[in-house]
């Protein structure tokens, strides 16, 4: 049995969404047992040419919805990048799950040949549909996803690998 473009892509991300929601609930209470401003957390990064810890959820979020995008005619919500606490950022990943889940998963169907064409700088790729999901859109978001709890981490947020792992249930 072959598996789906939505099952390939649409299920991880709402699993990364539930993981970054929890590395949230995390770090509030740490900030709030530490007596951290929570902005110091939110703002965090771990290198000074790196997103900070909100940019790495705006980031997964991009990423998930646009994948969207480029293989379906659904429109993609926007999102402006301001989120400056947790609630915010839980509100983001709240949206983003809930536009997800509200694609119709056959809307998918017939895109893994698809081509799609990405840009950097003066070069590019052109990718199968398949390929863009497999090779760039599921490394990049865990990229952020990863980047996000490493954030924490460096901070003293107590996370480990099984925060990252999550709920395999």
């Amino acid at each position: 049995m072959s598996l789906s473009m939505h099952k390939i892509s649409v299920p991880a991300f709402v699993r990364g969404f539930a993981v970054l929601s929890s590395l949230i609930d995390k770090a509030e209470a740490f900030a709030e047992e530490k007596k951290i401003a929570p902005a110091v957390l939110v703002n965090a990064r771990l290198a000074p040419d790196m997103l900070p810890f909100s940019g790495q959820i705006q980031r997964a979020s991009d990423t998930s919805k646009g994948v969207i995008a480029r293989l379906t005619s659904v429109e993609v919500p926007k999102f402006p990048d301001e989120e400056a606490d947790f609630a915010e950022l839980r509100e983001r990943i709240a949206k983003t799950v809930a536009f997800l889940e509200s694609v119709d998963p056959s809307a998918l169907d017939g895109t893994a040949d698809k081509e799609v064409t990405l840009k950097f700088g003066k070069s590019g790729v052109v990718l199968s549909g398949e390929d863009y999901i497999q090779k760039f859109v599921l490394p990049n978001f865990y990229f952020h996803v990863t980047t996000a709890q490493n954030i924490l981490r460096h901070n003293g947020v107590p996370v480990g690998k099984l925060d990252y792992l999550g709920s395999l249930g």
